[in-house]
């Protein structure tokens, strides 16, 4: 039976990384008979200059019936003067929120081919293999009361509300031990509880479940002291638990430090194992139809896919693997290019990457 994909490519240069992650998926089903279907929607100010929403109903139960789901980017300018109720940004948040997704899965790993392209030195990045487990439907995204008031003098107040509950805490440290379990068994939690009372129940619940895993290294770190930390020595680490707005914040520190956040995928899972898989990166309209975005990221989290959600651990090694091959073979889109390598747009990475998947075929 065919599994099923919600594709939704979304706004800026979403499209066009989609696109290339497509013909990785057209090239799967060809060479090596992977059985998948895809389906289309439109997600985000895309979305909402078609019917007025950024997550139509369409989209959200077309999501719902899928397997997984493969996400571009969402946002830009174009969207920015629009109640926030309906900015393309509330359509990541619905996703999440009515797909039960609270465990997001960002790896940072530095391809070796890639460590000239970062502006850490190499004895500082070479190796580098971390994964931030965030936290995602809990936290200021999702607390109440939220939003601007005006007080009886008249002056505006922005509220937003820090909130975790025991639970909360406890499924996403479950995740986080049990992904420790499998890699160097080393989980460092980061949180601020000298000065946050939820993130000083954070730590309390972590360290409560830490006592089912003893094979296990648990250590706890203040969030500052870690961003801190991974610019300075991020081959300390091994992986990563936090809360969702911190882990907004390091996840893209984190990917600095690999080259290029165009390098970086994620996944985003419930507690079924059903996921929404994206690049972290944003929807760069600067660039958006210019055929020069970066589609690996997509392209690996489409690997995530297949192996957090439909267990096929074979064609998400297949597919890392063309990606290593790729880069390889000297090529190179704008933002991980240095002299010597040669600089492609973003279908011809993606053909690239398609060529050497092919040649596992052979």
């Amino acid at each position: 039976m065919s599994a099923k994909i919600a594709v939704l490519p979304g706004d800026g240069i979403g499209p066009e990384i989609v696109g290339e992650a497509m013909k990785v998926l057209d090239c799967l089903r060809r060479e090596f008979g992977v059985a998948v279907e895809t389906e289309q929607a439109l997600v985000g100010g895309v979305a909402y200059d078609a019917v007025g929403h950024p997550l139509p109903r369409e989209t959200l139960q077309l999501a719902k019936a899928a397997d997984a789901v493969l996400l571009g980017a969402v946002g830009g300018p174009k969207w920015e003067p629009l109640d926030y109720s309906v900015r393309p940004e509330r359509a990541l948040l619905g996703l999440r929120s009515e797909l039960g997704l609270f465990a997001n899965l960002r790896p940072a790993v530095l391809h070796s081919q890639l460590i000239a392209a970062s502006t850490l030195k190499p004895e500082i990045i070479e190796g580098l293999d971390l994964l931030i487990v965030r936290e995602l439907t809990g936290d200021v995204y999702f607390g109440k009361p939220r939003g601007i008031r005006t007080l009886e003098n008249g002056e505006r107040v922005g509220i937003n509300t820090m909130v975790y509950n025991e639970r909360e805490v406890r499924r996403i440290a479950k995740v986080a031990f049990e992904l420790a379990g499998q890699r160097r068994c080393k989980l460092c939690s980061v949180d601020k509880a000298n000065v946050l009372e939820s993130t000083e129940l954070w730590r309390q619940v972590v360290t409560e479940v830490g006592k089912d895993y003893p094979k296990v290294e648990l250590t706890h770190m203040y969030v500052d002291n870690a961003a801190m930390q991974l610019v300075r020595a991020p081959k300390q680490f091994d992986v990563i638990l936090t809360t969702n707005l911190f882990g907004d914040i390091l996840s893209d520190c984190a990917a600095m430090l690999t080259g290029s956040i165009g390098m970086l995928p994620s996944a985003s899972l419930n507690e079924s194992g059903k996921g929404m898989y994206e690049p972290i990166h944003g929807s760069a309209p600067d660039i958006a139809g210019k055929n020069l975005a970066n589609p690996l990221a997509t392209i690996l989290s489409l690997a995530m896919l297949f192996r957090y959600t439909l267990r096929d651990e074979a064609t998400a090694v297949r597919i890392e693997r063309a990606v290593e091959e790729a880069l390889d073979a000297g090529v190179r889109t704008a933002d991980i290019y240095s002299p010597g390598t040669h600089k492609v747009s973003t279908s011809q990475m993606g053909d690239q990457v398609v060529a050497c998947l092919r040649s596992q075929a052979s």
